[in-house]
Formats: structure tokens, sequence, C-alpha cells
């Protein structure tokens, strides 16, 4: 059974910087894509990052390109999202995915994972 466990999550104030993990236990981590969304209240669970498997190829969506970093750790079997100069509206509760897709290599929608962390919540205050 493969488990998923987020950490990393607080309170902290526009402009300031947080570091998720997402540490993998059950399965070696390079069997998955993993991938990093984020719901806030009242809105549908949206792609943030993801790394493929090998961690050479990253994809972002636009609202966190430039801000937000997404790397993997396959040694330690744990998946880092570095965030930066976060704004109030990064307000959320932060999922960690596991996809064992192939092609494409890189996915979008929640559909297509497999495995979920039990979140963190990130809050920004203004």
């Amino acid at each position: 059974q493969v488990q998923l466990v987020e950490s990393g999550g607080g309170l902290v104030q526009a402009g300031d910087s947080l570091r998720l993990s997402c540490a993998v236990s059950g399965r070696t981590l390079s069997n998955y894509a993993m991938t990093w969304f984020r719901q806030a209240p009242g809105k549908e669970r949206e792609f943030v990052a993801g790394v493929a498997r090998s961690g050479g190829i990253t994809l972002y969506s636009d609202f966190v390109k430039g801000r937000f970093i997404i790397s993997r750790d396959n040694a330690k079997n744990t998946v880092y999202l570095q965030m930066d100069s976060l704004k109030p509206e990064d307000t959320a509760v932060y999922y960690c995915a596991a996809g064992t897709f192939v092609y494409p290599i890189m996915r979008k929608s929640p559909r297509d994972y497999d495995y979920w962390g039990q979140g963190t919540q990130v809050t920004v205050s203004s």
C-alpha cells in the first residue's frame, strides 16, 4: 500500500516562503509521476506543479510559474514544493499525488492520479 504524507504547511504573510514535503512509503518513488494540487474553499482541486518520474521534466500552472519549484529526491522517496513570493490567493489545502501513468509523462487532471496524501494547509495573510 502506497502512502503519501505531506508536511510543511502553515500560516505566513504575503511575500514569505514555505517548503512543502511529501514523503512516500510503500513503493519506490521512481515508479510514479508526482504532482502537487491545491484546493481552496468552494473551489475545485487544481493542478499546481508536477515532476516526471526521472525528475528531468517539470510542469507548472501559470499562476505559480516563476514562484514555485517542484523537485524530487528518489533516494529519499520525497517530493518537495518550494513556494516563494506567496500571495493570499495561494491559500489552500495542498495535496501531493502519485500517478502510475506512463504517457503523456505529465498530466494535470486529478482523475489521473492513483494515490493521494491527506493534505497540508497553507494560509497566506495580506
